[in-house]
């Protein structure tokens, strides 16, 4: 399951995007570089079972073992102090990447509850796109009974396209559900 997204990228997305765009080198068709998945918890400095929680399930969801970012600063508003820990991040590249990228579009997304899509508004500028996932359990392999709180999280996509235009192209084609 990992090749099959990255099998069908390279055998029909690159000749698609090729004459779409008119690049003359293969190097020059966008491609996906990388995936971060990133969950702040604002709660970790008073909870530490809310820190080990998110870690579990978000190497249960990508594969791999999330960093904990800690705070740069103190923000007495917010009872937060240099070096407490305020959230998990995940960067994701090659087979993870095309793996996560798979199970994101084919399963969680369309589990999603009243889905018509998600928004083609959510790209920076430069071809990389963000989404804000609601809660977790879209993922199959997060156990409802086995979770303390639905929490949310941010994944962004970064692409090498150089345009908002080039990548929406190579989303859409690797089966990114927009909405129409």
């Amino acid at each position: 399951m990992t090749q099959r997204l990255k099998n069908f990228y390279q055998d029909t997305i690159v000749p698609k995007l090729k004459e779409q765009f008119g690049y003359k080198n293969l190097h020059q068709v966008p491609k996906v570089v990388k995936i971060t998945v990133n969950r702040g918890l604002g709660e970790a400095s008073q909870n530490a079972k809310a820190l080990e929680s998110s870690i579990s399930e978000l190497s249960t969801i990508t594969g791999q073992k999330p960093v904990v970012t800690r705070a740069k600063k103190a923000i007495a508003g917010f009872k937060i102090r240099e070096g407490m820990p305020v959230g998990v991040m995940v960067t994701l590249r090659s087979d993870r990447m095309y793996s996560f990228l798979d199970r994101l579009i084919n399963l969680a997304l369309p589990r999603i509850r009243d889905f018509r899509g998600i928004s083609e508004k959510s790209f920076d500028g430069r071809g990389n796109y963000s989404l804000g996932i609601r809660e977790q359990l879209i993922f199959p392999e997060i156990d409802y009974d086995t979770i303390d709180q639905i929490r949310g999280m941010d994944v962004s996509i970064i692409t090498t396209a150089k345009t908002d235009e080039e990548g929406r192209t190579l989303l859409k084609e690797m089966g990114m559900p927009f909405r129409k």
